[in-house]
């Protein structure tokens, strides 16, 4: 009996990150925008800015939030599938070899909101909880 509790306790354990994970954030882009849905794969290049343009032509202007918030740690684990500690260090590098600069950072979901609302381009994301008036929520597939 203490082995199935056990293993009841360690499944839990292990589930329960991953659906908090799929659950945590959203992903925001301004209303202009054309795309219904984007690939977590699309996403991660994105953010990485390995993938300049949107299908329909537009540049791309991807928006972090800082490196302490929740809503990024689990944007970072889902979408790219790595910590921020390691995303960071991609950015890094890449800074060190002249390469490129990471997004923009804006403090919180309510200025990523206004930011994804003023540029036409844009995309972010925000915490599950956030009113997203003003803005179109992308399925992430």
């Amino acid at each position: 009996m203490k082995t199935v509790t056990w293993l009841a306790a360690a499944l839990a354990i292990t589930i329960a990150p991953s659906t908090a994970a799929a659950g945590g954030y959203q992903v925001v882009v301004n209303p202009s925008n054309p795309a219904a849905a984007v690939s977590a794969a699309q996403l991660s290049r994105m953010f990485l800015k390995k993938l300049p343009k949107w299908d329909h032509g537009a540049a791309v202007v991807p928006v972090d939030q800082p490196a302490e918030a929740g809503v990024r740690a689990e944007f970072s684990k889902g979408v790219h599938g790595k910590a921020v500690a390691a995303v960071a260090a991609y950015w890094q590098q890449q800074i060190f070899a002249g390469r490129d600069v990471p997004p923009v950072e804006k403090a919180g979901d309510e200025a990523v909101l206004a930011f994804v609302r003023a540029n036409p381009g844009a995309v972010g994301y925000v915490s599950a909880a956030a009113n997203t008036s003003g803005v179109k929520v992308l399925e992430v597939k």
